[in-house]
């Protein structure tokens, strides 16, 4: 007898393979999609309505905000305070006081895909040299990711670190270091 597999152990690894492929999902039918109609709540009502719900045991509805990416109402100028996100210490994570941020500078990206943007990423004194530049690139990138998100194409950014080189604010206390942990956006 030839030696390889027998036609037994073939016919059972064709019966295992097939019976991993079958699933009860259908990939050909399109996904059930939840419809909703918002209804308008009048000033007044609107925490009636919310101990009304809790009290039955129904959910609210979401009460996430729209963002108009669309640029339309950007001004040509943007404030410098609305070009730097802060951060916490020893973290990269861009917090949800800062969307408002992202979203403005998003919409000037999305407004004029010709226009560049250049994040830097800054660190308080404490810490080594070379741990404040790999943090201030983490921080530079979490929000290029945070535009890119939104729509912001990569080829509009780029994330560099300037770690503690190039200080805010002069002082060895936690309101010079607060306001040296930050990320600046700055148009190229």
């Amino acid at each position: 007898m030839k030696r390889g597999m027998s036609p037994c152990w073939t016919a059972l690894a064709a019966a295992a393979l097939l019976a991993g492929c079958a699933s009860g999902v259908k990939l050909g039918e399109q996904a059930p999609v939840e419809s909703r109609t918002p209804t308008p709540v009048a000033e007044g009502a609107a925490s009636d309505a919310a101990q009304g719900q809790a009290s039955t045991g129904a959910t609210a509805q979401s009460q996430v905000a729209s963002v108009d990416l669309t640029g339309k109402s950007t001004p040509a100028a943007v404030d410098a305070a609305d070009r730097v996100v802060y951060f916490d210490f020893d973290s990269f994570v861009v917090a949800d006081a800062y969307r408002p941020v992202i979203e403005r500078n998003a919409k000037r990206l999305l407004a004029d895909k010709q226009r560049r943007m250049v994040v830097e990423g800054h660190t308080d004194e404490r810490g080594s040299r070379e741990y404040n530049l790999a943090l201030g690139q983490k921080r530079a990138e979490a929000v290029v990711r945070s535009l890119e998100l939104l729509g912001v194409g990569a080829n509009q950014l780029e994330a560099v670190s300037f770690g503690e080189e190039r200080p805010a604010v002069q002082g060895s206390n936690e309101e010079a270091w607060a306001k040296n942990r930050r990320a600046e956006l700055k148009d190229r």
